[in-house]
């Protein structure tokens, strides 16, 4: 009989100041993970969204704020999500030339995203991407 066994997945995880600043800085860490895999640039431009919303639009944004990103790579497959610190969920309306946009290039360049949490605890954002 044989077993067949799944190697853990690769995970890290790292938390940042909610500045604008620290956008560059998430997006340096996963890069540095990802070190020029296929995917890597659409996986990049989905995590600066991610942030730049935590840093924008979440509680994260005050004095001493932070998120956290983190990643775990899996049999070819990764997924990355960011943690923030909560505050109301506004989905944005029709016409807002300003916002909106972050969640729909998400939709289009992964394979599957979600959020998870409330405004009380935090929300976590996520998305799957293949092609690692």
């Amino acid at each position: 009989m044989s077993e067949t066994t799944t190697a853990p997945p690769l995970a890290w995880s790292r938390a940042f100041p909610a500045t604008a600043a620290q956008v560059r800085e998430a997006r340096r860490f996963l890069a540095q993970i990802l070190d020029g895999r296929p995917a890597a640039d659409d996986v990049i431009l989905c995590l600066s969204e991610l942030v730049t919303n935590a840093t924008v639009h979440s509680r994260s944004r005050q004095p001493g704020g932070i998120f956290t990103v983190r990643t775990e790579i899996r049999d070819g497959c990764i997924r990355v999500e960011v943690e923030d610190q909560g505050g109301p969920w506004t989905v944005p309306t029709p016409g807002d030339e300003q916002h909106g946009h972050g969640l729909h290039i998400i939709s289009q360049l992964a394979r599957t995203w979600g959020i998870t949490g409330d405004s009380d605890i935090g929300w976590t954002v996520w998305f799957e991407a293949d092609g690692l």
